[in-house]
């Protein structure tokens, strides 16, 4: 028989073991408890109830009235510059040539980005409507003028006969090759990807999107989510706040001389366009109001007007990379600014990626519209995205 002595022992040793996880248990629970208090408070609508995230923000502080969109931004070719526009049309697939082109390696059709070559953001694609064109226009693509290489074109809308003659491939991104798309050429000259493969420094092609659905990944709060994209990494918009990159840029004006941040970030400016969203907002009052935005609408319509526009879902935060500190104007990576400072104040927002910081929201679209700047953002719900 056990001496109780050893009894005793062999329980206070169990309850040790078993008392961090336990801890950790109740700690979690608590905080689920407090994000779900906090996130069933309605700001100028519904909220949605029974969501909870970590960092969940006081509902309360955030002026839903006056909130409007004060930039659009379209970026044709994935991770070249972006466009800004007074308006854009949408479908369910995003604005309206917004990422429709990538730039894929010769030998595997693995998409480049800037993450990779840093000098792409200096690419810059432009959109040239035509109306009367059965191609609705044209692409002109055009780079550096220390960088020696012509500017090319190639059609917005190639037709289904001049696609039967470029090369159909399936491209590959983020550990999925199940992207359709087609090599794009032109009438004349060199070809793109002679003119590209020249700037990368490396063997590539320009590919256009072609006609198979890409389907969005699912989230937590959408397991079920079949919303189509072009080659955004993930979903088909992105929304960010000017008060967000506000607040980070005196987050990150306050770690100057910390973490290689240099001595220049006292003074410049952190652009929002190093963030790459779709949508700019301005009203709210406080930074990060995307991150409880879940459902909304745009219109011109100050006060809100019933089915005048479709609705928009945030569907997840966007969790971030390194892209972000390529200087959007110059092509040069910083060491530190703004991951550094978002892996500070911004991680452990998406929990499903709890090691990444995250800055702006992705959304999808239910039908089709027009956003245009100087638009009023009409809350519909809100909780936690």
């Amino acid at each position: 028989m056990t001496e109780p002595l050893a009894i005793l022992e062999q329980g206070l040793a169990t309850l040790q073991t078993l008392w961090i996880p336990i801890s950790l248990l109740l700690a979690s629970f608590a905080y689920l408890l407090l994000s779900l208090w906090q996130g069933s408070k309605s700001v100028g609508g519904q909220s949605d109830k029974g969501e909870a995230g970590s960092h969940a923000p006081d509902h309360l502080k955030f002026d839903t009235t006056n909130i409007r969109v004060t930039k659009i931004l379209v970026h044709p070719i994935k991770s070249c510059r972006g466009t800004s526009v007074p308006e854009a049309k949408y479908t369910l697939e995003g604005l309206d040539n917004d990422r429709k082109w990538c730039i894929v390696r010769a030998d595997n059709n693995l998409v480049v980005t800037a993450r990779d070559v840093g000098k792409m953001v200096l690419i810059n694609p432009r959109i040239i409507p035509d109306p009367s064109s059965q191609e609705g226009g044209q692409l002109e693509v055009s780079f550096p003028k220390q960088s020696g290489c012509e500017p090319f074109f190639v059609p917005l809308n190639p037709t289904e006969e001049t696609l039967q003659d470029w090369q159909n491939i399936n491209i590959s991104l983020w550990d999925k090759d199940d992207i359709e798309g087609h090599i794009c050429q032109t009438n004349g000259g060199r070809s793109p990807s002679e003119i590209l493969s020249q700037y990368m420094g490396l063997p590539v092609h320009l590919a256009i999107k072609g006609p198979r659905l890409r389907i969005c990944p699912p989230t937590q709060r959408f397991p079920d989510l079949d919303a189509p994209s072009y080659f955004q990494d993930g979903y088909p918009l992105m929304i960010l706040s000017e008060e967000s990159v506000e607040a980070m840029q005196e987050r990150v004006r306050g770690m100057v001389g910390m973490q290689g941040i240099e001595e220049k970030w006292s003074n410049d400016a952190l652009q929002v366009e190093r963030f790459r969203p779709n949508i700019v907002v301005k009203g709210a009052g406080a930074p990060f109001f995307e991150d409880i935005l879940t459902e909304f609408t745009v219109d011109s319509h100050r006060d809100g007007v019933d089915k005048a526009s479709p609705i928009i879902k945030l569907v997840s935060k966007c969790t971030r990379c390194m892209l972000p500190n390529v200087h959007p104007e110059t092509g040069e990576r910083d060491k530190a600014v703004p991951l550094k400072v978002l892996m500070k104040h911004r991680r452990g927002l998406d929990p499903e990626r709890p090691s990444l910081s995250c800055m702006g929201c992705n959304g999808v679209l239910t039908a089709d519209g027009v956003v245009k700047v100087g638009d009023w953002i009409h809350v519909c719900k809100t909780g936690f995205v």
